[in-house]
């Protein structure tokens, strides 16, 4: 009898010690832009992910540009950002196994309501960003090689002008978004931010307005201030990667049911989406 209850108190140690084993919570490094933090997106919908995986997604929010570059040393397990060229060249130089589209928004040009480059109504940001150069009206660059910024610059290119760096007029400041919005809030300065940012923020940036864009992204005619994103899984060749984890988390962005909430996110508090699903799988619904 003695030995029975040995071997039954055996098992049930056993069966606790397997237990405890699959209850162990995986760690997912995510590094993406500010703008899927700053927006409140990732709050939103990261708890499902992680209730469903038995995971933790620690979030590292900076610019396209520093995100790419925890990927690109391994220290990062999947990256999601907003910078097509830059994506194509990380997967291509074999930092990642794959890019992925997830969802789009789109850039707009906010500043004061005074308006001193009267560009509000611009239909362009090339035809804007001359003006507010000509004018030497106070612009705010992010200058932090985020996908924004690359953006901004790009536009600049475009537009023909290439902005003096030491003109007391253009502010490079090398901060996120929110940052950069507050900034020019504070100072009457114009900015290029992406429009998810700039709503969820806006009740406490009293003296911004939207001067190219229009009031959703139904309005915005300029092509070149569609914001598209994507998912990459870091390549599991740099070692201590999570690449499982890190291709399931890829699948669950994409699906539709998380496409859904990416879809309805905002729509209650803006009357409009801060981001659009784009995934293939919504796509081919």
């Amino acid at each position: 009898m003695r030995s029975r209850i040995v071997i039954l108190l055996v098992f049930v140690l056993l069966v606790a010690a397997c237990a405890g084993g699959s209850s162990e919570v995986e760690v997912l490094r995510l590094a993406t832009t500010t703008s899927t933090a700053d927006s409140g997106l990732l709050d939103a919908i990261l708890p499902a992910f992680e209730e469903e995986h038995n995971a933790r997604v620690d979030v590292v929010a900076v610019g396209t540009g520093q995100a790419i570059e925890l990927g690109e040393a391994g220290d990062a397990d999947v990256i999601l950002v907003h910078a097509r060229a830059r994506e194509d060249a990380f997967v291509a130089e074999g930092h990642g196994t794959g890019r992925f589209d997830v969802m789009y928004n789109d850039f707009v040009i906010v500043g004061p309501g005074s308006d001193p480059a009267s560009v509000r109504g611009v239909p362009l940001a090339t035809e804007a960003f001359p003006a507010i150069a000509a004018r030497e009206a106070t612009f705010a660059s992010r200058g932090d090689q985020s996908g924004t910024h690359s953006k901004e610059l790009a536009l600049w290119e475009a537009a023909g002008v290439t902005p003096d760096q030491e003109a007391r007029w253009y502010k490079s400041l090398g901060q996120g978004m929110g940052d950069t919005l507050n900034f020019s809030n504070e100072t009457g300065a114009y900015t290029l931010a992406d429009r998810g940012t700039f709503l969820s923020q806006q009740a406490n940036l009293p003296n911004l307005q939207v001067m190219v864009g229009g009031a959703s992204i139904d309005e915005n005619i300029d092509p070149a201030l569609l914001n598209p994103y994507g998912v990459i899984p870091v390549n599991p060749d740099k070692g201590n990667i999570q690449g499982e984890l890190a291709e399931q988390f890829v699948e669950w962005l994409t699906s539709i049911e998380t496409q859904e909430q990416i879809e309805a996110f905002g729509v209650d508090t803006f009357g409009q989406p801060l981001f659009y699903p784009d995934s293939e799988p919504w796509r081919n619904r």
